[in-house]
Order: structure tokens, then C-alpha cells, then sequence
């Protein structure tokens, strides 16, 4: 049997607004083409023999704002295929750069619905927040990932970055790069298979990341709707929208240069209004119709669409373009293809002026229609126009290129009518969904064939650990040592609590962490996760968690990972006890060492596959890249059944950050190290004032753990 055949398959998409029926495209700049794509995928996937089920998981959102629709928590897309939204972080609509603090609660629920309704064979993240939720996800349960970027944040940056008065750290505020880059870094380290639509993603967008593997790397194009995207035929009528238009325009049978994007200054509309403006013979030759999504009220939009519109508006005015574009409020989904037939009928042009275009979805339709194009020489557009030959391609910044092509289109009446029917007969033969799911489905076929089965799998539902409620899980140095009165407090409270389960994470040793427990005189802990989350012990007997020892060696090199850190200034190998089989630990010379970005850079080039914890400003440890506290504890919670609601977690320095973000509930001890400080205010997060093991027991109290718990800081808004 195929290993493809009852595949489920499992796509995420954190941000916009989807639903199944009337997509709202164009709302605002993360409801746009992404969502269309992913909606289309999952119907084409999920039609296929290999395909049990396809399920789109996204955010669950309560918004009065916004229709009722985006709370349903299930919604079917089509038979096989349905979506799932997940509830995490605040009920109502936020954009894409303020979800990056709610990820790990994402991964926590979502871990909820598997042990629900099974695992998934593949994991698919689309866009980085996805990328970095869909890539932890698929390291904890060992299922096979594939990632699609549909933007690169480097390269974001580098456009936007373009002139002599540019405000980078503002623009790092507006879109935490920083953040993204990081996340599509942790993806495409993770994935089996990396998702492009072009050749030039690959050999130049994502050649400026530090995993860059090309051979993971496969192109294969979206599709285009067929059944929609149609050219006028003899039974064809103008459509009711045209009513819409032609109320702005003097000379509504004029062609029409047709322009359709969200109002995001990437599009780059500002200047195609500003190019149709000095040009009188584009004003001569045709009518400018600029859709920007939809909108109700100006007033009530994000700044930055609130600006592109106010800009565009202003060069209508400057320049006197009134009766010669059209600009309206909105549409809905089904206008679309009757928009780009209404331009085909007038022999117009589509135009996509965008600084940069990972694919340009809107160009296949405005081809499928039959309507030649202009497009920015970028991305997508190089290859739609090589294959289909229906257009030409332009410099979005060189107004002198834009009007040109613009003005051939128009007036070169043979060239139009070749254009047109490239366009038509290239879409079909390059861009139909079931070429996109046969591609992806038969490289699917060769990850699962060489990819084992999960180890989480078929996990016992037979209980193991000792029988109580809830489980408080801590750090040893500095959080349980330092106070030696409230440390006999905390091993009273336990004594009287047998309802309560003692874990311990550290980055010590077995050997050295048993010794220091044994100090102490803390009772034996049920759970002993040891070496900076990369050996996981139960009870008395220091069980060794098999399932856990079987995936942690995963891509791990350590004597190349010591060869290559041997060369940077500044890292020196901590003495042998502090080394461990899944560990390398060094001290820092601040002084003179990189930072821990340059460290990671520095593996990641080196093709090493890895990852490096800081904690306290002066230790670093390097461990698998299925190691770390946040992995091994969601482990430990998967396997048992556990759920994070009754955990309590608590640590003082970088190396438990990890087991501190989620669902659990977090306590971040008064004499923490500064690397916990970005942890402020996130949610279940409880900075305690007192030190040490007071503040354990602080956060004890502050949550109600020992008896009907409460979660006072669940707050997301």
C-alpha cells in the first residue's frame, strides 16, 4: 500500500479572516490571496483518491466588528475538507505582526484538538507565524513538515528599507522583522519540504536565509479557479457592477487599465496613480480602475491602508482625475471574474505594479479571462509571463517603463488580441489546481516513504505516572535554592499535598541534579527532565522515557557542532560534568563573544542543525533541535494526558522560558535573569516579587493551586 493513500493532511494559516463561502479578500492586508489559495488547496487535496481528510486550521474569532461566521469553530470547505479554528489569544480581530506572543497557546490547544481527533501524516504551515507554530508542532509529535513562506520577511525588509529617509527601527516596530525571521529561520530548518510557487524564490528570495537548502526546495505554482475565471463568450452580459464604475467615470466605454490589490504600500498603487496622471495619453487612451479591497468606513481601517488610500486620493485630486478613475468601497468575491471580463471586453490591461510579488494569484485570473497583464519583474510574475507570454514585465519604480507597457497594451491592437489568447490557453496548460495537488501529493509520497512513523502515535491511554491532579514543575538553581526557609516551606506544602505531583527541569546533569535534590532533602519528583530538556526520568525508579530517547538524537552532530563554535572568540567548553550526551555547554566571554544571533548563523551555515539556549548572560548550551524544556514538557503533557491547565511551571533564568510560554501556568521567580523580561504580560505569566522558592510559593497562591484553581492573568486583550 502507498504511504499516501488515507493521507490526512493538516495546513495552518494564523491571521486574516477565513471562511469557506464569500471570502472577504481584499479587507484589509492579511486577507488577500493567501487565503484564496489555501481555500482552493484544500478542496483540490481533499477531492483526491490518496486524501482521507484535509482540515485548515486558523484562529477562532469573537468580534462584533466582523461577521459571526469567523467564531463557528468548525465550518466545511468541501467534502473531505473542512475548517477548524482554534481559540487562542484575544476573541477579537488582531493583525498578523500582534499574534507572534499568542503561538505557543496555539500549540497547546491545537495539541488538544489532535488528541481529539488523531494526528495528522503532514503538517503544512503557510506564512512565518505558521511556519514557526506548524515547525514546533511537527518536531514535538515527529511528523513530517512543509513549509510556504508566501513572503519572505528579509526581503520585505529590503524593499521597504529602499531611500535615504527611511526610518528602520520604526519600521521594526511596525513589523517585528526581527520576530519573522527568526520564525521562517526555525521553519525552514524544520522542513521536510519547502513549498515555492517560482525559481526565483528560490535562487534569490530565500538564498538570503541562513537554511537555505535548495534541494528541500520544489516549485510548484498555485492554480487557478477555472470554473470561475472564464473569457467572455457570446452568452456573457455586462455585469450589475459595472454601475458601481461608471459612476466615477465621464467615459465609461473607455478600455480600462485595471488594477487590484489591498490597500498595502507594498502594492505600490501610489505610483500607478501618479504614472496615469502625468501621462496624458494613458488619461487619453483609458479609464484607471483601482480596486483596494473593501472597506465601510475610512475612518474605521489600520493606519497604514488608511494612508495608501488617502495617498491615492490625493494624487486623484492633484493631478484632476475626476471622471477618469474609478475607486469603489468594495466587492465581493463573485465580482472579481466578472471584473477582469469587463476589462477583456473593453480590450484593457491588468496591472500589477507591486515593489515585490512572491506569486500574483490576481495575474493568472486576469489570464484565464483572457485579459493581458503588466507586472512588476519580480517573483511570480517572471515565471506566469515566461510560460503564459500574455504580457509584459515592468520596474516598478521606473514610471517611464510603466507607462510604456501600459500604452502597448492599449493601443497595439494585434499584440492585445495575442496576449489575450496566450493568456487564456497558458493558464490551462501551467496553472490548474490538479497539476499543483498531483505534484505535491507525489512528493509527499517520497517524505512519508523515508520518514518513520510518529512515536507519539499510539501513545498508552493507561495512566503511569503517580496518581494526582495537578503537577508543579520548577527549576532547581536559583529558584528552589537561595532561600533555605521557604525552600522547607515549599517541601512541607508538598508533604501535605498528595494530590500534588514534583517534577524537576534543569540543565544539569541526572548525576549531578539527583545529588543536589538529595541536598536539599526534596521529596524523590515524579518527573526529572535533566540536561536543558533532552532526558526526560518518571519516579522512583528514574524510568527512562523511551519515546522521548528515541526522537531526541534527531540531526544531531555534536562533534561538528564543537568544531565549528571552536573558531568564534569568546566560547569556552564548560568542564566535562557539565557535559552530557545531548548537551554541549559553554561559558561566555561577553567581552569579546558574537551574539547569540551570529551564534546561531554561524550553525546554520555550517548546515548544522541545532539548537542554542542562553541563560543568565554568561552560559550557553547547545542542544538537538528536538530538545529544549518547551518540547520535553508538551511531551511529557501529551503522552500522559495531562493537561497544561493544571501544571504549574516556574524558573528564573533563559533556559526556561520555553516551559514557561503556553497554557500552562507560568511563574517567573523575583530574582530572574533579564533574558525573562520579554515575557512580561504575556498571558499566564506571573512575575513573582518574592525570590527563590517564595516565589514559588507565591505564584502557588497567586493562582489558587492547591485547591479550585484560578487564572486571574488569562487576559489577552
Amino acid at each position: 500500500m502507498k504511504k499516501t493513500e488515507n493521507l490526512k493532511i493538516t495546513l495552518i494559516s494564523l491571521h486574516g479572516l477565513i471562511r469557506a463561502n464569500n471570502p472577504e479578500l481584499g479587507r484589509d492586508a492579511d486577507t488577500g490571496g493567501q487565503i484564496k489559495y489555501l481555500l482552493e488547496l484544500a478542496k483540490e487535496l481533499a477531492a483526491h483518491s490518496h486524501v482521507r481528510e484535509v482540515e485548515l486550521l486558523t484562529r477562532q474569532i469573537i468580534d462584533p466588528r466582523i461577521s459571526d461566521d469567523y467564531a463557528q469553530l468548525e465550518e466545511p470547505i468541501a467534502e473531505n475538507a473542512r475548517i477548524v479554528r482554534i481559540p487562542f489569544g484575544p476573541k477579537r480581530y488582531i493583525r498578523k505582526e500582534s499574534l507572534w506572543p499568542y503561538l505557543e497557546l496555539f500549540v497547546d490547544q491545537t495539541l488538544q484538538h489532535f488528541r481529539r481527533t488523531g494526528l495528522p501524516d503532514i503538517i503544512h504551515g503557510h506564512y512565518a507565524d505558521a511556519g514557526k507554530a506548524g515547525a514546533q508542532l511537527a518536531s514535538l509529535l515527529h511528523i513530517p513538515y512543509v513549509f510556504t513562506s508566501h513572503s519572505l520577511g528579509r526581503v520585505k525588509r529590503e524593499r521597504l528599507s529602499v531611500g535615504d529617509h527611511v526610518d528602520t527601527d520604526k519600521l521594526e516596530r511596525k513589523y517585528h522583522f526581527r520576530t519573522r525571521i527568526e520564525a521562517e529561520e526555525f521553519a525552514l530548518e524544520t522542513a521536510s519540504m519547502v513549498v515555492t510557487s517560482t525559481n526565483q524564490e528560490v535562487e534569490q528570495q530565500y538564498q538570503m536565509y541562513d537554511h537555505y537548502q535548495p534541494e528541500r526546495m520544489e516549485v510548484i505554482p498555485p492554480g487557478v479557479d477555472l470554473t470561475s475565471f472564464m473569457p467572455v463568450d457570446k452568452k456573457w452580459k455586462t455585469p450589475t457592477y459595472a454601475e458601481q464604475l461608471n459612476c466615477f467615470l465621464q467615459d465609461p466605454d473607455k478600455p480600462m487599465i485595471l488594477a487590484m490589490a489591498r490597500p498595502d504600500e507594498r502594492k505600490n498603487l501610489e505610483t500607478l496613480v501618479t504614472v496615469y496622471g502625468e501621462s496624458e495619453q494613458l488619461q487619453e487612451a483609458a479609464n484607471l480602475v483601482v480596486v483596494m479591497g473593501s472597506r465601510d468606513d475610512f475612518r474605521d481601517m489600520p493606519k497604514g491602508q488608511r494612508m495608501v488610500i488617502k495617498n491615492v486620493l490625493h494624487l486623484i485630486d492633484k493631478y484632476n482625475l475626476y471622471g477618469k478613475v474609478a475607486y469603489p468601497k468594495s466587492h465581493n468575491s463573485d465580482d472579481v471574474p466578472e471584473l477582469y471580463r469587463l476589462a477583456a471586453s473593453k480590450q484593457g490591461v491588468f496591472i500589477n505594479p507591486a515593489l515585490t510579488e512572491p506569486f500574483g494569484l490576481t495575474l493568472l485570473e486576469a489570464g484565464a479571462t483572457g485579459l493581458p497583464i503588466v507586472a512588476t519583474n519580480d517573483g511570480g510574475p517572471r515565471d506566469i509571463i515566461a510560460n503564459c507570454q500574455n504580457g509584459l514585465l515592468v520596474d516598478p519604480l521606473n514610471h517611464a517603463d510603466i507607462e510604456h507597457a501600459l500604452l502597448r497594451a492599449l493601443t497595439d491592437k494585434e499584440q492585445w488580441e495575442t496576449w489575450s489568447k496566450n493568456g487564456i490557453q497558458g493558464t490551462r496548460e501551467y496553472y490548474c489546481w490538479s497539476n499543483h495537488a498531483n505534484r505535491y501529493l507525489r512528493d509527499l509520497d517520497d517524505i512519508l516513504e523515508h520518514s518513520p512513523p510518529p512515536v507519539l502515535k499510539n501513545v498508552s491511554t493507561k495512566r503511569r505516572l503517580p496518581e494526582f491532579d495537578r503537577l508543579i514543575i520548577t527549576d532547581l538553581d536559583n529558584t528552589l535554592t537561595g532561600d533555605d526557609e521557604s525552600l522547607h516551606q515549599f517541601i512541607q506544602m508538598l508533604k501535605e499535598n498528595d494530590h500534588i505531583g514534583f517534577g524537576i527541569a534543569t540543565g544539569r546533569r541526572l548525576d549531578s541534579a539527583l545529588e543536589l535534590i538529595q541536598e536539599l532533602g526534596l521529596p524523590q519528583p515524579d518527573l526529572i527532565d535533566t540536561d536543558c530538556g533532552t532526558k526526560l526520568h518518571y519516579g522512583e525508579n528514574l524510568t527512562v522515557d523511551s519515546s522521548w530517547r528515541k526522537s531526541i538524537g534527531y540531526a544531531w552532530n555534536p562533534e561538528e557542532i564543537r568544531k565549528t563554535l571552536a573558531e568564534l572568540p569568546g566560547l569556552k567548553l564548560q568542564p566535562d560534568e557539565h557535559q552530557s550526551e545531548y548537551k554541549i555547554s559553554y561559558e561566555l566571554d561577553t567581552r569579546v563573544c558574537p551574539t547569540i544571533t551570529t551564534i546561531k548563523k554561524t550553525l546554520r551555515e555550517a548546515g548544522l542543525r541545532a539548537k542554542v539556549v542562553s541563560s543568565l548572560g554568561m552560559y550557553l548550551d547547545v542542544i538537538p533541535v528536538r530538545g529544549g524544556s518547551d518540547l520535553s514538557l508538551r511531551h511529557v503533557l501529551w503522552k500522559w494526558g495531562f493537561s497544561p491547565e493544571r501544571v504549574l511551571v516556574s524558573g528564573d533564568s533563559g533556559n526556561d522560558a520555553g516551559m514557561l510560554l503556553g497554557r500552562t501556568l507560568g511563574v517567573v521567580v523575583g530574582n530572574h535573569s533579564r533574558e525573562l523580561k520579554r515575557l512580561r504580560n504575556r498571558p499566564r505569566i506571573y512575575f513573582a516579587e518574592a525570590s527563590h522558592a517564595a516565589g514559588i510559593l507565591e505564584g502557588i497562591q497567586y493562582y489558587h493551586f492547591l485547591d479550585n484553581i484560578v487564572i486571574p492573568n488569562d487576559r489577552n486583550e
